[in-house]
């Protein structure tokens, strides 16, 4: 089985998530407590199993402490760049 259902450019929206909850220096249960989830969910978005859609995007960028649009500009930038966070 893959690792991941969605790749590509789910992949680098994954990646800017996955790096920001990193600098904000949370563990995936503390985010999930932030936006009244479970772990589980934060989970499966990092492992690519469950896409994230727009509104889910800004309640994790708020809990992270970013703006989301912020953060929305690293993932359009990841996307152009291939690689940049």
């Amino acid at each position: 089985m893959p690792k991941t259902i969605f790749g590509g450019d789910h992949q680098r929206l994954v990646e800017v998530l996955t790096e920001a909850r990193k600098r904000a220096d949370l563990t995936q249960s503390e985010l999930a407590m932030r936006i009244g989830r479970d772990q589980t969910f934060i989970s499966l978005i990092e492992r690519g199993q469950r896409r994230v859609d727009v509104i889910e995007f800004i309640s994790l960028a708020k809990a992270l402490g970013d703006d989301p649009a912020t953060l929305f500009e690293h993932v359009i930038r990841k996307l152009s760049n291939g690689d940049e966070v």
